[in-house]
């Protein structure tokens, strides 16, 4: 009760804070960059580079209501052959710029609903990505597999294309909650899909999970979370429910009178947290899970968790390139996004050339701030030496940060000669206090709850 007050009083159950998927975060980009920058930094990658790829595809057979992603509803199979097409140009245009020997260490189909497409133009994406950059050695490909959307052909395409890990989402699996977020899914179809899955030896199996939602309960996520369990994934994201409704207006349509409290919301948290640890699986971060054999749980033990537009990785890369409309690609110079519309980025690939519409260029302060706020969301704790010698901070400027942190939230960080710590205890509050160190106006909107 005690910890539950000092949580109040820091603000937890209202403050709205970003994820913190990048640093600066994407309400920040600008208008700046453009295709030519975007071709200019896909030029730079060095001969033999090792690199991210993740390609977006923005259709989905009917929209749920509580997703905020840039996806867009679709009866039939015209519009998605149409902007496979695109994609595929896209990658020829990439392969253009593309020094010789760079090879993928992740490939990332997701959307929208990937499984939208036809076996054969899953075949040929693939095909034609592999001929732009092959995998490298130990790379994975995985693949957003909507179980309502998937049947034996499309597995096998996918298989045979090389998908070593598969991600499907899930929610929740309360009849009730799926109703009122648009997002029909049994568990006994769900298990069909992870049945296809396994049978065909795909080797990782990740799963979403919301809290937060609608007519949400205790006993409801513990419902939910035990059938996921049944099902065995290697890897869970415990995402919060973000009721962002001036940002997607689908969200309209869910009762936000029956969300529940913050102070309910982390309550839900908890429940679930328990039972994936209860079950064995490896805190992750703040809002994932997994099984000590998989490669998050190794990156962490090992001190090499990362943080991207996915959430947690576990990938080394320096360069993830985003193909597809609205697509966002982290490289060492900076952000680029695709333009967010459909159209617009299908012509601009038409015209031959890329739709990047806006982005951000890094700033030596950017880069120090970006891993600083990286440390803590990953590893709950900063090494002021690294900050010193990897990115040229200030010491003196660099303890004063520290200190005005911990003047803030008083217990709730530990400073040191060696830099900054989160104790347990504090960990709800980790997004509040990397917001501490955010030099931009945080007053953008599409922020969610921080819990």
């Amino acid at each position: 009760m005690e910890q539950e007050s000092q949580l109040t009083r820091l603000g937890l159950f209202d403050a709205r804070v970003p994820r913190y998927t990048s640093y600066p975060t994407a309400p920040h980009f600008a208008g700046d960059v453009g295709p030519m920058e975007f071709a200019h930094w896909i030029e730079a990658i060095p001969e033999g580079a090792s690199i991210s790829l993740y390609l977006h595809v923005p259709f989905c057979r009917r929209l749920c209501w509580f997703c905020a992603c840039r996806t867009q509803g679709t009866q039939s199979e015209e519009p998605v052959r149409a902007y496979a097409e695109t994609l595929l140009a896209e990658l020829r245009l990439f392969k253009e710029r593309l020094a010789p020997g760079v090879t993928l260490s992740r490939l990332h189909w997701g959307g929208g609903t990937p499984t939208l497409m036809p076996g054969d133009m899953m075949r040929r994406l693939a095909d034609a990505v592999f001929d732009a950059v092959p995998m490298g050695e130990g790379a994975e490909f995985s693949v957003e597999i909507d179980p309502n959307e998937i049947d034996a052909e499309r597995i096998d395409a996918l298989v045979e294309s090389g998908m070593n890990r598969a991600s499907i989402g899930v929610q929740d699996f309360d009849p009730q909650i799926q109703g009122v977020i648009g997002r029909d899914q049994s568990y006994e179809i769900t298990k069909a899909a992870v049945d296809m899955i396994r049978e065909r030896d795909v080797a990782s199996l990740n799963a979403d999970i919301l809290y937060g939602l609608p007519h949400q309960t205790p006993t409801k996520i513990a419902d939910s979370v035990q059938k996921l369990l049944s099902l065995g994934p290697d890897r869970v994201a415990l995402y919060g429910y973000a009721h962002v409704p001036w940002m997607a207006r689908r969200q309209t349509m869910i009762p936000s009178d029956h969300l529940p409290t913050p102070q309910e919301r982390l309550k839900l948290f908890e429940v679930a947290r328990e039972l994936f640890v209860a079950d064995g699986y490896d805190e992750i971060g703040i809002d994932h899970f997994a099984l000590p054999t998989d490669g998050l749980s190794i990156a962490q033990r090992a001190g090499k968790l990362r943080r991207n537009f996915q959430g947690y990785t576990d990938d080394q890369a320096e360069a993830l390139v985003g193909l597809g409309a609205s697509s966002i690609s982290r490289f060492p110079q900076g952000y680029a996004q695709n333009a967010p519309a459909t159209s617009a980025h299908t012509a601009a690939i038409r015209a031959d050339r890329f739709s990047t519409s806006r982005g951000h260029r890094f700033t030596a302060d950017d880069k120090m701030r970006a891993r600083l706020i990286e440390a803590l969301m990953c590893d709950f704790e900063v090494s002021a030496a690294e900050l010193v010698q990897d990115f040229g901070a200030d010491p003196e400027e660099l303890s004063a940060l520290f200190a005005t942190c911990a003047e803030h939230f008083g217990d709730m960080v530990q400073v040191s000669a060696e830099g900054l710590r989160i104790p347990v205890k504090a960990r709800p509050l980790t997004r509040m206090i990397a917001r501490h160190f955010d030099a931009y106006d945080l007053s953008k909107a599409g922020h969610s709850s921080a819990i």
